[in-house]
């Protein structure tokens, strides 16, 4: 039921705030892997960026294998800070963790922008921005991780805008190359626009998270949790490693399919019985295991694959606009477009549920993506024959990707909560999260074995 006294998100200023929160968790990523052809001629040897933005696509022959390594330092800290952050909640406040981390993340790309007119070596420049790549993934997953326990307590329809925002931070910034490709401008000038618009996102989060405490809806539920026990954080203590059988108690069909709750007023989890006690992990993983295991897999897949081999699939017909605009829109837009698709449809309906075995089977399939792309048509290949020549094959290809990637990662969020009672759905988002880590640093690490079959 809502509460009486809660007040109302004048405006949506607090959904507004929050969606932009989540829209600078992954600019970075997403506007580091956008860049590519950016990156590949600067490695190339280039003193300059003259034709940086000209290129479209990279090759097998590369010897930085930059398009494999910024992936695995993309979502390596992503895993390794996701289990830091359970350690440092309990140290360092919520505050500085979240503040802290966006203007680091704003410092480090303000650093990438200004190395577009700086003349380095191709090696010089690939250390730079490996670390660069580094040290902003394990802010953002810092930053993540806390502004998830900061929804935790609020509406659910708040983590909802959360994650939209996510899902466009990729359609931005293959808008925002396409843009820097067709200004007209020199390509220098082009690569520094592109890298400064990053810069004022973040600034921009920066400012929606300060105002925060300066707005009722928001400081209503900021009191809220700072007025909750700590077990009852998003982050889960040490302490819930100890086994807990009396809380491994069946899921009645009631309590494993209730109708989400999108009523912004509502308060979450006020109408469930009293907690008794901490619950245990293993028995919530017990629980949730296949539907974990699934999400693994899913990202596994994807992050094998997309950007280390997608990035380098050229268009079949000759140089001109299309071949030049190829891989930007049917890459990179396309992929955020689809997979932002798929995420909305389980905001309609959710199949199969969560006894079906057929959400094994469908995630299964999708490992037939890797082969299929590694056959379309990337230039210079050494081992692997090109079958799949028209750019008609890879777009119908990347759009079933992208929309099965979308709809399943978020299926598989959506079903773990319903598999586990009330009292254990925080360690089950907890779980959830550091799987879905895993997936990404799995899928990361195998794309330097099929790049290297090609």
């Amino acid at each position: 039921m809502a509460r009486g006294d809660a007040p109302r998100d004048s405006y949506h200023l607090v959904g507004i705030s929050f969606f932009i929160l989540g829209l600078g968790t992954l600019l970075p990523w997403n506007f580091f892997i956008t860049a590519i052809p950016y990156f590949q001629a600067r490695l190339a040897g280039a003193n300059s960026t003259a034709e940086t933005l000209s290129t479209n696509h990279t090759s097998p022959t590369d010897t930085f294998n930059f398009n494999n390594w910024v992936t695995l330092l993309s979502q390596l800290p992503l895993l390794l800070f996701t289990l830091l952050n359970s350690f440092l909640y309990q140290c360092i406040p919520e505050s500085v963790r979240i503040l802290g981390s966006l203007l680091a993340i704003l410092l480090l790309f303000a650093l990438t922008a200004a190395l577009v007119k700086v003349d380095l070596s191709p090696g010089l420049f690939f250390s730079i921005t490996m670390a660069s790549v580094w040290f902003i993934n394990s802010f953002c997953a810092v930053l993540q991780g806390s502004l998830f326990g900061q929804l935790g307590t609020m509406p659910s329809t708040y983590s909802t805008l959360f994650l939209s925002g996510q899902g466009l931070a990729g359609i931005f910034a293959a808008l925002a190359m396409l843009m820097s490709m067709a200004s007209g401008v020199d390509a220098q000038t082009s690569a520094l626009g592109y890298f400064i618009t990053p810069c004022v996102g973040i600034l921009l989060s920066v400012i929606c998270y300060l105002s925060l405490p300066h707005l009722e809806f928001a400081r209503y539920y900021l009191v809220k949790k700072l007025s909750q026990a700590p077990a009852q954080e998003l982050e889960t203590k040490a302490e819930l490693l100890q086994a807990d059988e009396k809380n491994g108690i069946p899921i009645s069909p009631q309590q494993a399919g209730p109708t989400p709750d999108l009523d912004p007023e509502k308060e979450p989890e006020l109408d469930e019985p009293l907690k008794p006690g901490k619950p245990s992990v293993f028995v919530v993983f017990r629980k949730i295991w296949l539907t974990a295991l699934c999400l693994v897999l899913v990202f596994t897949v994807t992050l094998s694959v997309f950007p280390a081999i997608t990035a380098m699939v050229t268009s079949s017909t000759s140089p001109g606009k299309w071949s030049r605009f190829f891989n930007p829109i049917c890459c990179f837009l396309l992929f955020n477009t689809m997979d932002w698709l798929g995420r909305s449809l389980t905001s309609y309906f959710l199949w199969p549920d969560e006894d079906s075995r057929l959400l094994p089977l469908l995630v299964c399939l999708r490992f037939l993506f890797v082969p299929l792309f590694m056959l379309c048509h990337v230039p210079e290949r050494a081992r692997l024959p090109i079958i799949f020549w028209q750019d008609a094959y890879f777009i119908t290809f990347m759009l079933l990707f992208a929309v099965s990637n979308g709809y399943l990662v978020s299926l598989t969020m959506c079903l773990a909560p319903r598999q586990v009672l009330p009292h254990e759905r925080e360690v089950a988002g907890a779980l959830m999260t550091f799987f879905l880590a895993l997936g990404l640093s799995c899928g990361a690490s195998l794309s330097f074995l099929f790049k290297a079959l090609l």
